[in-house]
């Protein structure tokens, strides 16, 4: 018989139920089923040490490197912190949590997971939506850019993504402690966790980061127009501002690509009166998850100087002599 639930905001990252009901294997036998519950541990472990090394890649390069000293990736390197800690964290718990009989647990445990869960995935919006007003005062205010976006500013917008973040975390945790006698109250809490939950944590913060982007996007293309107008210099700092902004609108669009599932599912399924397996919502959990592996590659791939460090770290060059002054190519 297929295991179906229900999906609302605080059941998913909260039911106790789903600890012990998440992937269907009951019609395998026992030695099949051991196969392949140490297959995805194997695959998941995976995942977890690509987005553990990928991210620290990241932070190491940014804190090292005094070429990468800027706002942006100042910002950069507060997303990859909270991508590391979903390698790090996360991905043990969920492995713990999404393979069925490889370990059953009791609910606090499935609320301290949920709590990582949406906390680290608020922290994430929460870093877009900085690093895309950072783009949109590069791009569009750029005589004004350094004197809004200095290191005070980019420090205390660090600090609001992280309080808020932790915040909201302790919320679903309180949340889920109160659910189970919640009487009338039930579906007062389920409206909230269905609609406003989801609209102050991913939609709005996402349409907000779309209309700046599109903004941008109409800025730059004026530059592209009146760029024979600017002096050499300045068309090489507007081009290598608008090729930023290309790279982390391209995070931005993965990012959607990746946690739109999740956020549609526990918003529109429920307001249909449907359910879904509870296999597909945990296939739509790691594919969220996954983001966090994805976004180290995305900045190898476009950003040379993020290859350079790269190399120079995995290469042992960096621990060969003081390379914090070289000039990243």
């Amino acid at each position: 018989m297929k295991t179906e639930v229900s999906i609302n905001w605080t059941d998913v990252v909260t039911d106790t139920y789903q600890c012990s009901e998440i992937v269907g294997f009951n019609s395998l036998s026992p030695n099949n089923h051991l196969s392949i519950c140490r297959l995805l541990y194997v695959l998941l472990s995976l995942l977890a040490v690509i987005t553990t090394c990928g991210n620290l890649l990241v932070i190491i390069s940014i804190i090292y490197f005094k070429q990468l000293h800027t706002p942006t990736n100042s910002l950069i390197l507060s997303l990859a912190v909270a991508d590391l800690m979903v390698g790090i964290i996360l991905f043990p718990l969920s492995m713990a949590f999404s393979l069925k009989s490889c370990a059953n647990f009791e609910g606090l445990f499935c609320k301290v997971r949920g709590s990582f869960d949406v906390s680290l995935c608020t922290c994430s919006i929460l870093n877009l939506v900085c690093i895309s007003i950072d783009r949109y005062c590069a791009v569009c205010q750029p005589l004004t850019y350094r004197a809004k976006m200095n290191h005070p500013v980019v420090v205390i917008m660090i600090m609001i993504c992280w309080v808020v973040s932790v915040l909201t975390g302790i919320g679903v945790i309180i949340s889920g402690l109160n659910n189970k006698n919640c009487g009338d109250r039930c579906l007062i809490e389920v409206i909230v966790s269905n609609t406003v939950t989801p609209i102050l944590t991913f939609y709005l913060p996402v349409i907000i980061m779309l209309c700046i982007y599109l903004k941008i996007f109409l800025v730059a293309q004026r530059q592209t127009r009146s760029i024979h107008n600017t002096t050499k210099c300045g068309a090489a700092v507007s081009k290598m501002e608008r090729k930023a902004t290309k790279t982390l609108a391209i995070v931005l669009g993965v990012f959607l690509f990746c946690w739109s599932p999740f956020f549609l599912c526990i918003t529109f399924l429920p307001l249909a009166g449907d359910s879904a397996p509870l296999s597909v919502i945990e296939s739509i959990r790691w594919l969220s998850l996954s983001n966090s592996m994805l976004n180290p590659f995305i900045y190898a791939f476009f950003y040379s100087w993020f290859r350079s460090a790269f190399r120079m770290i995995i290469s042992g060059k960096m621990f060969k002599g003081n390379f914090t002054n070289c000039k990243l190519h």
